[in-house]
Parts: structure tokens; C-alpha cells; sequence
């Protein structure tokens, strides 16, 4: 057996795979009408087709999972972030762990935590 994706709900589905597109340069293998798959086993689904499979409020900010993305020009991606996305919500600004490695966090437009970081 193997992880084939991670699933994120999202508001817009749109939006968030323009989002995903321009940041991380995902692209789009698979689109089924609220449920879409992008490069890198990620899939977005609309908010409204996952409230009515789950019949549960969906918790934005939840931080109780976070997408991770590495990165080797990880000033080049703030830059990018800061142009593309000013109105980005940060939990962190670039910070260095005590091991060496840069990292930023911060939310998706719909809430979902990400963490981008230098490989360690």
C-alpha cells in the first residue's frame, strides 16, 4: 500500500489552484468539478462538496497539519510570495531553526497551513 494524495478543502477551487500554481508551479492533471488534482499528489476539493460528505463545519487555521514544500532559493519564493500574494496571513517570517535551516510559515487563502523550508 502507498499514500497516493492529500486531499485540502478549499473555498474557491479556482483561486487555490492558482495559488498553488503560481507558488509552487503545481499544475493541474486531473479536473472533476470541485475535486482537482494537481502535480505532487495534491488534490483541492470544494468546501461545499466536503461539508455535505462529512456533515461537519469545515475549522480554517486549524494548525493541526501543514503542506511542506522545500525550497533552495528560499529568499527568490519570498520575494515571489510578497509579489503575488501581499495579503498572505504569516504564522512566521523567515526564521533559521538551530540545525541551520530557513523556513517560513504561513496559511492558503482558505486557511490551510504551509510550511516552505531549505533542505536540511
Amino acid at each position: 500500500m502507498k499514500l497516493k494524495n492529500v486531499l485540502i478543502v478549499v473555498k474557491d477551487i479556482g483561486r487555490s489552484r492558482k495559488f498553488y500554481h503560481d507558488l509552487f508551479g503545481l499544475e493541474t492533471v486531473l479536473d472533476n468539478d470541485g475535486n482537482m488534482i494537481l502535480t505532487e499528489g495534491l488534490v483541492l476539493q470544494e468546501e461545499k462538496y466536503w461539508k455535505e460528505f462529512l456533515k461537519r463545519d469545515i475549522i480554517p487555521e486549524n494548525n493541526s497539519s501543514e503542506l511542506y514544500f522545500e525550497e533552495t532559493d528560499i529568499e527568490g519564493f519570498i520575494d515571489r510570495l510578497e509579489e503575488y500574494y501581499p495579503e498572505v496571513k504569516y504564522v512566521n517570517r523567515l526564521m533559521t531553526h538551530s540545525w541551520g535551516q530557513k523556513v517560513i510559515r504561513f496559511y492558503d487563502p482558505d486557511g490551510n497551513l504551509i510550511e516552505v523550508g531549505t533542505q536540511v
